[in-house]
């Protein structure tokens, strides 16, 4: 990326520092249920799987932070025909429970209150479809990010899923619960980066003696594959579900939103290996397009669910039908 622009994806990351909150206890602040809100559950089925995307709710920031290399006009123009605002992309937070007759995993744990006050609905979806926390047999995380380990810890500072085993992928543990990660890739001021890393390790801090790490390419549970997707963070993975005939491909952070990393495929700002992460969601991608599966984007808008639909250049997000 040419140097004239790194003032202004600083000021737009600044911009997404100053409104969050890192390094928070996630249930301190965990927001009741809300009996006259929208559904934050949404129920299907892979093969004799029964699944259920929980949404723990939202966070976002200027758009040029999840689109780096967009021209602004550009993007400004792609947002106005999206029905979007030009100055805040809202990214949803879609954990998937699974729930194979023996086990139920939850597949993220979702940002708790790390980036900012509109996440850590989680436990209120588990609680209005019966379930609470120690209901949980297993946690598989994609990537050590804190809106994907927020919700790992409680209020008083243990695990906030009692008995689930948790798994993480052992380059992303390495690499951020190691002596002082390098986060010099992050274009954003220094004290940003300290809250960043400090909320990765408050959040993980618990798991310590008994996280399970895993090296992406291995089946973590039966019915549970993950797949490398390195670039985003050192070992960032992505997951396929498969029971009987039925998959689905769950993609983490190799795209933030359809409309700007997919109808238009412009970089998403916090890749820590830029090339390698444009390496896993061509790959990945290609092979979502080509086998037709279903799709889950964590942070799509919710519940989520699609297909990559492959063009002569690119891809295109086709989003499924609600199913009642």
């Amino acid at each position: 990326m040419p140097h004239p622009t790194l003032p202004r994806r600083r000021l737009m990351l600044t911009a997404l520092a100053g409104g969050a909150t890192l390094g928070a206890t996630p249930a301190a602040t965990q927001p009741a249920a809300d009996p006259a809100g929208n559904a934050a559950a949404y129920r299907f089925r892979i093969g004799a799987i029964r699944a259920t995307v929980l949404s723990d709710g939202l966070i976002g920031g200027p758009p040029a932070v999840y689109a780096a290399d967009a021209p602004e006009l550009e993007l400004r123009e792609v947002l106005r025909r999206a029905f979007l605002p030009a100055d805040r992309l809202v990214l949803n937070l879609n954990t998937l429970l699974l729930e194979t007759g023996s086990q139920r995993i939850l597949l993220e744990a979702g940002a708790g209150a790390t980036m900012g006050p509109g996440g850590g609905r989680i436990f209120a979806a588990l609680a209005a479809i019966g379930l609470a926390p120690g209901d949980i047999d297993a946690v598989v995380v994609s990537h050590t990010h804190p809106d994907h380990v927020g919700n790992l810890r409680d209020a008083e500072g243990g695990r906030a899923f009692p008995r689930a085993t948790v798994f993480a992928p052992r380059a992303d543990w390495d690499f951020f619960m190691g002596a002082a990660p390098d986060l010099s890739y992050m274009p954003v001021p220094a004290e940003f980066r300290q809250r960043f890393g400090a909320a990765i390790r408050h959040s993980l801090e618990p798991l310590r003696r008994d996280i399970v790490l895993y090296e992406p390419g291995a089946e973590i549970l039966p019915g549970l594959a993950s797949l490398p997707a390195a670039g985003h963070t050192p070992g960032m993975a992505a997951f396929l579900v498969h029971s009987g005939g039925d998959q689905l491909l769950l993609t983490a952070d190799l795209a933030y939103h359809p409309v700007v990393n997919i109808d238009r495929p412009w970089r998403p700002g916090p890749d820590r290996d830029p090339a390698s992460a444009l390496a896993a969601r061509q790959r990945i991608f290609t092979r979502a397009a080509a086998e037709r599966l279903p799709v889950l984007g964590f942070h799509f808008p919710f519940p989520g669910l699609g297909h990559l639909l492959r063009l002569e250049q690119g891809f295109a997000w086709v989003p499924m039908g609600w199913q009642f």
